[in-house]
């Protein structure tokens, strides 16, 4: 029976245990330039005792950004501002790994090349969706415009200079954001892509680009090193498939024939993913629907509590937990764990922006 603290293969790395600090969008990156600093540095550094962090979600090029603050892995400054960050986790014996992400529709022209539209499968906004404009003003989504077919090869080769750059900003693996309503999911879901090329359709067209994305970007890490991120039955950004066990098994036996390190899923009852603490109780259980189906290491994710976490890896429903709020709040949440001692609470109103306040000075036992 395995417990929160045995060790675990993943891919070709080794964690030594099997808590896993879950990526979390906190919108500290130095501007001008969405560029990583030493104050970021200092906050993953504390939470190195994670079976392995992954890091906030990161723009893959300016197109992808879609929130104010956001870091992003496309120019040479963030790189280098990454660097100092992989070094912190390093130097305190952890492991990281970079997530990677295009927001899709879910932007605002204040954030995007020249003062365009947000791109996305098909021209439909996401209803009771929003963000903020690039000066921190709520904003709701517009409608995007449709990606043109000859455009996909050319954010592919965006994910690709970003893997690359996550390489050589010391990352130890990547994970894609194929969830939450972003792009890579806004292609999958029928009830957002509506496309009559190759790429819409079918479920197989659907997971067409994905998958494409998903193959340059082993290309670049190796099979060994990428995990994916996918979030069925979620209802944030307005997301919604006609039959989502139909389509998230198709794209689950297509991530086993390559091989993938990790899945990490995340269960719909958490499915407000930031925007609030409501669990839904009765919402299916994607790790009892998913898990089997998966071949490679499964993290499962979403408003666990401690006692529930042990038990989803003692009865083999996940072979590892995904953190997220109570992370933020308890920087040595394995040793908490392990000792039974109490957590820190964690204060939502100053999750996103704003300084060192409810980032790094949370206190340790």
């Amino acid at each position: 029976m395995a417990t929160l603290f045995d060790s675990l293969k993943v891919g070709d790395i080794t964690i030594p245990n099997r808590i896993i600090m879950a990526p979390l969008t906190r919108m500290r990156s130095k501007q001008p330039g969405n560029i990583p600093h030493e104050l970021n540095a200092t906050y993953y550094a504390q939470r190195a005792t994670a079976g392995f962090i992954l890091t906030e979600a990161t723009q893959i090029s300016q197109q992808g950004q879609g929130y104010p603050g956001t870091p992003g892995i496309h120019s040479k400054e963030q790189v280098d501002g990454w660097k100092k960050v992989t070094t912190a986790v390093h130097d305190k014996g952890g492991i990281i790994g970079l997530q990677l992400w295009h927001v899709g529709r879910i932007s605002h022209p204040s954030h995007q090349p020249n003062g365009a539209l947000p791109v996305a499968p098909s021209a439909i906004a996401a209803k009771n969706s929003g963000t903020y404009t690039a000066d921190w003003k709520p904003t709701p989504i517009l409608v995007p415009r449709a990606l043109e077919t000859k455009e996909l090869s050319l954010i592919i080769e965006d994910y690709k200079k970003g893997a690359k750059n996550a390489k050589d900003a010391g990352f130890d693996f990547v994970e894609l954001h194929m969830a939450n309503g972003y792009l890579l999911d806004e292609f999958l879901q029928d009830g957002s892509n509506k496309r009559e090329d190759n790429y819409g359709g079918s479920i197989e067209n659907r997971a067409r680009f994905p998958l494409e994305v998903l193959d340059a970007v082993i290309g670049i890490f190796g099979k060994g090193r990428v995990g994916v991120r996918i979030s069925p039955y979620g209802t944030f950004n307005d997301m919604q498939d006609s039959d989502p066990i139909k389509l998230f098994s198709y794209v689950i036996d297509e991530f086993n024939k390559r091989q993938i390190a990790f899945l990490d899923c995340i269960e719909p009852r958490a499915t407000s993913a930031g925007g609030g603490d409501d669990i839904n109780a009765n919402a299916p259980s994607t790790s009892e629907l998913f898990r089997k189906k998966f071949k490679g290491v499964f993290i499962s994710a979403g408003g666990y509590n401690v006692e529930e976490a042990r038990k989803a890896v003692q009865n083999n429903k996940a072979d590892a937990i995904s953190f997220g709020r109570i992370f933020i709040a308890n920087p040595d949440l394995p040793k908490r764990i392990q000792t039974n001692a109490s957590l820190n609470p964690y204060n939502r109103a100053t999750f996103y922006g704003g300084d060192h306040k409810g980032y790094t000075d949370y206190p340790t036992l």
